[in-house]
């Protein structure tokens, strides 16, 4: 699971609140790790393959959002062998794990797993909700015909670097001045968790602002092609917003239980003994939060395939086949259009205008179809029947 206590546990003088959950049933807690981790990235790989009987995915032309979906998965996909990969030696080499308490010892190779394991995790999660929330703002700038496969060179800068600086900063103030001699003090460690829950909470913020937004301009965009809204329209609109709400609702039930942990164990380190009796449903409430977390953050990763793709079935098609390149299917329709020229000045006027509504018209129809690409089977049946993509 992705938290900041896994970084203050490789402190030897860690907080008391970091003690108690990581020491709470820790073969317990590393099996349900692994468990749940190694589920969501079976089931995650099965829902990204190939699937027999279904037909291959045709956009109008590539786009970064089904780039963006990519990458959010295999972000989820990496992030979860870390932890699998942590829990296992966890679970299988517990003396070499004990000596990560060791504050004198020279065997620097458990803190180097400890620090290297969990910094790992932060990282590829970090920049899953970056990713998200990169999603969230292409979504709305493809709506308004100002995105493109050229800015995903941006929101790869933006993604990997902010993802980068940020866990680095944030280890750099937690270890310092270094590994075995940590400082004390809450104080110390809240820019390390600040820049870990900083971009969950701008995901929890903003995303929803955006996909808001861009459903409205959904609804202007279908209104504007004859001037009237039908029902095939709506219900477009209606899938697409749907589709939103799946995702901010996998994201808030993944991570929910993250920042109630980091609410009741902070409270716990204000208090000058977190073993009194008065704290003992706030210590507990903490713990059972410690043990969701490492059920549902590893999930995000299958449960996200739902919200993007839906469910895609069990049949794994591993043919090889071609598929049809977007860009060459943009350029037999343009060679098409330009076959035969019209002589006179005045067709070729008409022609022109036509030509250029056209274009609007298929550059509305790209930006619709990029946000309901992922769905394979009521969105696909929905926008063939829609009178949006009945040849314009």
């Amino acid at each position: 699971m992705a938290s900041p206590r896994l970084e203050t546990y490789c402190c030897p003088n860690r907080d008391a609140a970091t003690q108690l959950v990581m020491n709470f049933q820790p073969e317990v807690f590393c099996g349900v790790c692994i468990g749940s981790a190694s589920i969501s990235l079976l089931l995650t790989i099965l829902q990204l393959l190939p699937k027999k009987g279904q037909s291959p995915r045709k956009m109008p032309k590539a786009s970064s959002s089904s780039t963006i979906l990519l990458l959010i998965s295999i972000c989820d996909i990496l992030g979860g062998l870390g932890m699998i990969f942590r829990s296992s030696v966890w679970l299988g080499f517990p003396g070499f794990i004990a000596n990560i308490s060791v504050s004198n010892g020279t065997d620097v190779w458990p803190s180097a797993f400890c620090v290297g394991s969990a910094m790992w995790i932060q990282l590829l999660y970090s920049a899953g909700f970056w990713w998200l929330f990169c999603y969230a703002v292409d979504s709305y700038l493809v709506v308004r015909r100002s995105a493109g496969l050229s800015t995903i060179v941006l929101y790869h800068m933006m993604t990997w670097g902010l993802a980068v600086m940020l866990c680095v900063e944030g280890i750099a103030l937690l270890y310092y001045p270094s590994l075995s001699s940590c400082e004390n003090g809450l104080e110390h460690a809240i820019p390390h968790y600040i820049t870990t829950y900083a971009p969950l909470l701008l995901v929890l913020v903003a995303n929803p602002i955006l996909f808001r937004r861009t459903v409205s301009a959904v609804a202007s965009l279908l209104k504007g092609r004859q001037g009237i809204y039908t029902e095939n329209e709506r219900r477009l609109g209606t899938e697409i917003q749907m589709r939103f709400f799946k995702i901010m609702l996998v994201f808030v039930i993944c991570w929910s239980p993250n920042i109630i942990n980091e609410t009741l164990l902070f409270y716990l380190e204000l208090q000058p003994d977190i073993n009194e009796m008065p704290l003992k449903n706030l210590r507990s409430a903490a713990l059972i939060t410690w043990i969701i977390m490492g059920v549902l953050n590893p999930m995000q990763g299958f449960l996200f395939t739902l919200a993007f793709y839906g469910w895609t079935g069990w049949k794994v098609d591993l043919k090889w086949r071609k598929r049809e390149i977007p860009w060459e299917s943009m350029s037999s329709s343009t060679v098409g259009e330009n076959a035969y020229p019209s002589p006179v000045n005045y067709q070729s006027n008409i022609h022109d205008s036509k030509k250029i509504s056209t274009t609007d018209s298929q550059q509305t129809d790209e930006a619709i179809s990029i946000l309901s690409e992922a769905n394979t089977s009521g969105d696909e049946r929905l926008t063939r029947s829609s009178p949006i993509y009945q040849g314009w």
